[in-house]
């Protein structure tokens, strides 16, 4: 299954110190590791940076982000767009259902559960419709969760999507 992103990023292997900062950012209010990472990232980033990027943060689910307090990718996003000096908008993509937590899933089920569960904001949309956009999040698995944002971005039009992750997990050989 080919992805459906241009092109992509990571700032990090998700294994041993990145692993551990991911969590720590991710489930353990560690809010001082997303100046370090935005600029990792950004680093990461600008040898594919599109003209007059939007950045868009991968979406969490009210129920998520209401239990989690803050999303992660959401910060990741904000700061990346300061460290680039380019536009970002924070709720460009919704998640409208709850879906299941995707650890210990295989990859099939991953793009099974998130098929279709990421949509372009009602009241949003137009924003993405001709721009380059740069979905931005934490950690990419099976790439499930960005292939969903990526067809939320084309479904509204977006010119172009790149993506950009602090830390991948790195496929066996």
């Amino acid at each position: 299954m080919g992805r459906p992103w241009a092109q992509g990023r990571a700032a990090l292997l998700y294994r041993d110190t990145a692993r551990r900062l991911v969590l720590a950012l991710k489930h353990g209010d560690r809010h001082d590791i997303v100046l370090p990472a935005a600029r990792w990232m950004a680093r990461a980033l600008r040898p594919i940076l599109p003209e007059d990027p939007l950045l868009v943060p991968v979406p969490l689910n009210f129920w998520r982000l209401a239990a989690r307090r803050y999303n992660q990718s959401a910060l990741l996003a904000k700061t990346l767009a300061a460290e680039l000096d380019c536009d970002w908008c924070p709720d460009a993509l919704i998640r409208p259902r709850r879906t299941p937590a995707l650890d210990g899933r295989s990859r099939d089920d991953r793009f099974g559960v998130l098929q279709g569960a990421i949509e372009p904001h009602p009241k949003r949309a137009a924003a993405l419709r001709d721009r380059a956009v740069v979905i931005v999040d934490d950690v990419m698995t099976s790439g499930a969760t960005l292939g969903a944002a990526t067809e939320a971005c084309h479904a509204s039009g977006a010119s172009r999507v790149v993506t950009v992750v602090l830390a991948r997990v790195a496929k066996d050989t």
